[in-house]
C-alpha cells in the first residue's frame, strides 16, 4: 500500500510518501515539506493568525498534488503542538477539512510520545529490553519508557526548542541571565515528571528522536545522514554538555556553518541542547543512540497494524 503522510509540526510540514505493508518496514518513495514554522507565528493570545491558516492550506492542495502524482492511495494527517496549542487551531483544520477533504488529526501530547516510542521500539526491537524515548520537537518534550510496544509512561513537556527559543531567549546571541532562567525552568519542568517515567526502573537502552538531537550527534562527530540509517549514531553527555555551553554564546548565524545544521533551525538549536543536556543529565544517562524513525513512522506503523489480515 502506497501511504501519504501528512504531517503538521510546529516546524515543519512534511508529506511523506511511503510504501508500506503489514509485516515489513515502511520504505519512503518521496518527501515533499516546507518550513512554516507555525509554533513561530502563536500570538499572544495563542492564535494562529490568518497568513499561517492561508500557507498550510495552500500546502495541503500542494500535497494533494504530490500525493496524486506519486500514486498514494491513503492520506494519513496529523498535527502535533503548535496547532494543539492554538485557540483557533480546531477552527483551521476544520476549514481546511470542508474545502480539501483532507482530515488532519490533532494528537494529543500523550499519544505523540506513544507513538514515537512504537517507531523506536519497532526499530531497535525486544532486545532493548526496558526503552527510555527522548524527543525534542519545535514545541514539545516528549519522554516515554517501558518494556512493551505501549509504554508504561508517556509524558509531553511544552519544552519544544522553538517555543523555548521564541519565549525565553531574545538575544541573538542569548544574554548569560536568560541562558540561566531558562536552564531552571527546564530543569524543574523535566524534574517533576522523573519520578513518574522512571517509578518502573532504570532503562536498558535510551534513544533520542527528532532533528534536535541528529543535530547535536552530527556536530559531536556522528556519521552524517547521507551514510543511511543503519549507521550506529551515539550521542555522549558530556559532548551535550559542553554544546549547551557553547552554543548559548554563539550567533544564530554562527551556528548555520556547523555540520548537519540547517540555516532553519540555527536560531533554536541552543535551547535545543538546553533542553537535552537537562533530560539526560536529570536521567543519568551517559548516552543516547539517535533512532531514525520517530513520529511519522509510528503512525504508519500503527495503522498497518489496524489493517485485516
Amino acid at each position: 500500500m502506497r501511504l501519504g503522510v501528512l504531517d503538521v509540526g510546529s516546524n515543519t510540514v512534511h508529506l511523506l510518501v511511503v510504501d508500506a505493508y503489514q509485516g515489513a518496514r515502511p520504505v519512503p518513495a518521496y518527501s515533499h515539506k516546507a518550513e512554516l514554522r507555525l509554533g513561530d507565528h502563536l500570538d499572544s493570545r495563542n492564535r494562529l493568525s490568518q497568513d499561517c491558516a492561508v500557507q498550510l492550506r495552500a500546502f495541503v492542495d500542494e500535497a494533494l498534488g504530490v500525493a496524486e502524482d506519486k500514486g498514494v492511495q491513503q492520506m494519513l494527517a496529523f498535527a502535533t503542538s503548535a496547532v494543539r496549542d492554538a485557540v483557533n487551531g480546531d477552527q483551521i483544520l476544520a476549514r481546511i477539512q470542508a474545502e480539501t477533504k483532507v482530515d488532519i488529526r490533532v494528537l494529543s501530547g500523550p499519544d505523540e510520545s506513544r507513538l514515537t516510542f512504537l517507531a523506536a521500539r519497532r526499530w531497535f526491537g525486544w532486545s532493548s529490553g526496558r526503552l527510555l524515548l527522548l524527543d525534542i520537537g519545535g514545541g514539545s518534550l516528549e519522554i516515554a519508557s517501558g518494556v512493551d510496544e505501549e509504554p508504561a509512561a508517556a509524558v509531553s513537556l511544552p519544552l519544544g526548542a522553538g517555543r523555548l527559543t521564541r519565549d525565553w531567549l531574545a538575544g541573538d546571541p542569548p544574554s548569560r541571565d536568560e541562558v540561566r532562567r531558562l536552564r531552571r525552568h527546564v530543569r524543574a519542568e523535566i524534574a517533576a515528571t522523573a519520578g513518574t517515567v522512571m517509578r518502573d526502573g532504570r532503562p536498558n537502552h535510551a534513544v533520542a528522536t527528532s532533528k534536535t538531537f541528529r543535530q547535536l550527534a552530527r556536530i559531536s562527530g556522528a556519521a552524517p545522514s547521507s551514510d543511511g540509517p543503519y549507521v550506529r549514531r551515539i550521542l555522549r553527555h558530556a559532548d551535550v554538555t559542553a554544546l549547551a555551553e557553547r552554543l548559548a554564546r554563539t550567533t544564530a548565524a554562527d551556528r548555520a556553518q556547523l555540520p548537519g545544521v540547517s540555516r532553519g533551525r540555527a536560531a533554536q538549536l541552543a535551547a535545543g541542547a538546553i533542553v537535552a543536556d537537562a533530560a539526560m543529565d536529570l536521567f543519568d544517562l551517559p548516552e543516547l543512540e539517535v533512532c531514525p524513525w520517530a513520529l511519522r513512522e509510528g503512525v504508519i506503523l500503527r495503522r498497518l497494524d489496524a489493517l485485516p489480515e
